[in-house]
């Protein structure tokens, strides 16, 4: 069994009803359970939130919104989504909250429907600089309808600031380009996201400011990363990651005239029905981030964190920016070893227990399959209780590894094995969330 209640009863049912898709879901639950979870845009959701996730609630159409929906016996989904809306509002701040998204992206796609016209120009950070795809990705709609420009970061390496914003060269594109909107907020940034420098550019060149927080949402929630507001005009998310609620999409803002144009892009602009489920466990997750202790959860994130990079930094790797300031870092391997690359490290790390993701660094010269780097993260270690003991810990495991990997098979396999004998221990000491 998976050692969780509320997997273990689905199970039952399901090896009685289904026992294929039965064993994956015990093999993925038992994968969980037992493995380091290091990728910085995953976490494991609580009890309840997976609770909210598998009831009645995905069995109704909820087209529309509260009061306003075009299919009947909607009113307990109404109550339902209002008390999402209300706990969004309150835990950022925000007088209007859109939580119908079905993911980041996707509330990126209905904002950017909401406020630009096809061909219009935005400003934003290059994907390979650590920005996310829906940022203007060539191959992706922000890319294919609309204009993206880019700002950069500080390549020069005798720069204080080398790989953080350059937020001078930011201005200038912008008022050269003059954008309809800058994008800030990143997938692979560690640093803290200056939201007042941003706003100044963006009134200079006449932009609207958006910030996409997917990341550091939960951090900002709990006031240990500053908030976005009252800088930015919008603010999009994802529910997951260090906000630790379910797989989903959120859209905030204080402009009134905005929240119409934001709601009309959703539905019917992006999307039709709503998953209600999700959204009841969007509303559990708010509730859980609106206590006290996960303000206590995320300064441990940021701890952890920092904890991490500096073990990994005693190891001989490097941090790009010399570490982080937030939840996740990039390592860049080649300090370690210039053999060394993101895919192999990727490979590697899986084998031992301890699950990561290759990433480029910023001025990466290998291409995004192969990568120099491998992108870390303390949300999930951080929920299973890991504390700045396990922090080193894990450094000393993922050298260990890597060390075994570049010195040949033989030996990558002696030590995965002993390493993830030894990861599944410390996983049986800080058990996944009941």
């Amino acid at each position: 069994m998976a050692n969780d209640p509320i997997t273990d009863s689905v199970l039952a049912l399901l090896r009685k009803t289904d026992p294929a898709i039965a064993e994956i879901i015990a093999n993925e639950a038992r994968r969980q359970a037992t493995t380091i979870e290091l990728i910085a845009s995953e976490n494991h959701v609580s009890g309840p939130v997976m609770h909210a996730v598998g009831t009645c609630l995905t069995n109704k159409y909820a087209e529309g919104y509260p009061n306003a929906r075009y299919y009947g016996g909607c009113i307990f989904n109404d109550q339902a989504e209002e008390l999402a809306r209300e706990r969004a509002k309150q835990l950022f701040g925000a007088k209007f909250a859109n939580v119908q998204p079905h993911s980041g992206a996707q509330a990126n796609q209905s904002v950017m429907q909401a406020i630009f016209e096809p061909g219009d120009t935005f400003a934003s950070l290059v994907l390979k600089d650590g920005g996310h795809l829906s940022h203007g990705m060539k191959i992706n709609f922000s890319g294919r309808y609309f204009k993206p420009v880019h700002y950069p970061l500080h390549y020069e390496k005798s720069h204080p600031d080398y790989e953080r914003i350059d937020f001078e060269a930011t201005r200038k594109v912008c008022l050269e380009h003059k954008p309809k909107a800058i994008l800030c907020g990143y997938s692979a940034y560690p640093r803290v996201i200056d939201f007042k420098k941003f706003r100044e550019i963006a009134d200079e060149c006449g932009a609207l400011l958006v910030a996409d927080i997917a990341h550091i949402a939960g951090l900002v929630a709990a006031g240990v990363h500053p908030s976005p507001f009252p800088h930015a005009h919008i603010v999009t998310t994802t529910t997951h990651k260090t906000l630790r609620g379910p797989r989903g999409g959120l859209i905030l803002t204080n402009d009134e005239e905005l929240a119409k144009k934001i709601d009309r892009a959703v539905f019917p602009g992006a999307q039709g029905g709503p998953l209600m489920h999700v959204i009841a466990a969007k509303a559990v997750a708010f509730g859980e981030a609106l206590k006290p202790e996960f303000k206590t959860y995320s300064k441990q994130i940021v701890t952890n964190a920092a904890a991490l990079a500096a073990a990994l930094k005693s190891h001989g790797y490097r941090c790009t920016t010399g570490g982080t300031d937030n939840h996740l870092m990039l390592v860049d391997l080649r300090a370690r070893n210039e053999n060394l690359t993101g895919s192999d490290a990727e490979k590697w790390l899986e084998g031992a227990g301890i699950i990561c993701n290759k990433n480029g660094i910023p001025d990466d010269p290998r291409p995004p399959k192969v990568t120099s780097g491998i992108r870390l993260g303390t949300p999930a270690t951080t929920t299973r209780g890991f504390k700045e003991p396990q922090m080193q810990q894990i450094a000393s495991w993922i050298d260990r590894v890597l060390t075994a990997g570049l010195a040949g098979e033989a030996a990558l396999a002696k030590t995965s094995g002993e390493v993830k004998a030894e990861v599944a221990n410390l996983c049986e000491r800080f058990p996944l969330p009941a």
